[in-house]
């Protein structure tokens, strides 16, 4: 585990965030006794903590950041596998915006020295009003740590009379200095744009995860609904089968009784017996399969109603429905779709199939130029089995792509 007073100066502090709102403070060195996990912070139990490293200089002006993430178990310890070399980092970071002293080193999400390392960091906000980098000078400022501020030493600097100062700092100097100003806007712009998007790809995996969850309750649900309409379909139909054989058999019975003799009158009080209880069991049949009918009817409604509602309020599915929120997928050859409300079940049922709709193609075609796209060599194979795996042009269009040819070297062309 990597301690944090191991390689800051004695001017450095770690701050804890809530939100927009620095919500604890300490000393670098206090900050290594959590790692080393000598203590342990209770109201931080099984917390993922948005947290900074703050070095500053001796005049107490910020020179390096690290906006780095950390997780406190449930005796709220820090995590004992957390090794983010934050110090290496803040002494290796690239320039970030004036905090008072010149530019800053900053270490972030979209801005991380260590690929490797970029997981366990988050980005800064820069919206006004909601800034980080304003939160943190205010917080340095109030100096709660009572860091010892030691003020450099002023040089003895002859002054000018004011009639001299436009004639001793040259064009030249002037221009240096509007071209340091330039480049320190275009850097902050730069990191405000970075962090929007890193912004924007979080919040896009969010929407699509919990658009993948709704639509999987949605299919769960239709096919229950399905599974039961299809079970009551089944028993109507059975009933509906006992009924014709009983009408059948009431049928033959009364032909019977009209073509009989005169012999058999001694049989008609028999007869006359089963007759009503023929007639009392068909009765009792036809009110189950009215009752039948009426629930195959609700269950149909019901059916009909859950595929065609309209999604809850305040939903992923009414926002994007509302096109307030837009679903966008990419697939290569088609690029960035945005997906209609009514295309979004088609798309998840089968996204190839879509995408290769969308080309102009059939399956098995789009798979067959996917295959080349992503892995553009010879697909010949010898008598031995071994394919040939020359490297070969890339064909980007599927319409373009011809199997057979363009997936072949000059060797194996037909």
């Amino acid at each position: 585990m990597v301690s944090a007073g191991q390689a800051t100066g004695n001017n450095s502090a770690v701050f804890f965030f809530e939100g927009n709102e620095v919500a604890r403070q300490m000393r670098a060195s206090e900050f290594g006794a959590f790692l080393d996990g000598y203590v342990g912070l209770s109201d931080l139990a099984e917390t993922d903590v948005k947290a900074v490293l703050v070095d500053l200089s001796s005049d107490l002006l910020v020179r390096a950041l690290v906006f780095f993430r950390i997780w406190f178990d449930e005796e709220g310890r820090a995590d004992s596998s957390w090794d983010v070399p934050i110090e290496d980092l803040a002494a290796r970071g690239a320039k970030g915006p004036n905090m008072g002293g010149g530019a800053i080193r900053l270490v972030c999400r979209s801005q991380c020295p260590e690929p490797q390392y970029a997981s366990e960091l988050w980005d800064p906000d820069m919206t006004p009003g909601n800034n980080h980098f304003q939160v943190i000078r205010k917080a340095v400022n109030a100096n709660n740590l009572k860091f010892r501020r030691v003020e450099p030493e002023e040089e003895n600097i002859p002054v000018l009379r004011a009639g001299q100062e436009d004639a001793a700092l040259s064009e030249g100097t002037r221009t240096e200095a509007d071209r340091s100003r330039v480049a320190q806007l275009i850097r902050e712009q730069r990191l405000r744009i970075k962090t929007l998007q890193s912004v924007h790809r979080d919040l896009l995996s969010e929407v699509q995860r919990e658009h993948r969850l709704e639509l999987k309750a949605q299919r769960n649900e239709i096919e229950d609904i399905s599974q039961k309409y299809e079970r009551q379909r089944l028993s109507n139909d059975q009933l509906k089968q006992r009924l014709a054989e009983r009408n059948q058999q009431y049928l033959t019975m009364q032909e019977q009784m009209a073509t009989g003799g005169a012999g058999k009158e001694r049989d008609d009080a028999n007869v006359s017996a089963e007759l009503v209880l023929l007639r009392e069991q068909l009765d009792r049949k036809r009110r189950e399969l009215e009752h039948r009918d009426k629930k195959f009817v609700v269950l149909e409604q019901e059916l009909y109603e859950l595929r065609h509602r309209e999604p809850q309020e305040n939903s992923i599915m009414e926002h994007i429905k509302g096109q307030s929120v837009f679903l966008v997928a990419y697939h290569p050859g088609v690029g960035h779709l945005t997906l209609p409300y009514d295309d979004i079940e088609t798309y998840f049922r089968n996204p190839i199939a879509y995408a290769s709709e969308r080309c102009g193609m059939n399956e098995p075609s789009y798979l067959q130029w996917l295959e080349h796209y992503e892995n553009p060599v010879c697909q010949h194979s010898a008598e031995s089995g071994e394919p040939c795996d020359e490297p070969l042009l890339r064909v980007s269009q599927p319409g373009d792509f011809q199997p057979g040819v363009d997936d072949r070297c000059e060797h194996h062309q037909p």
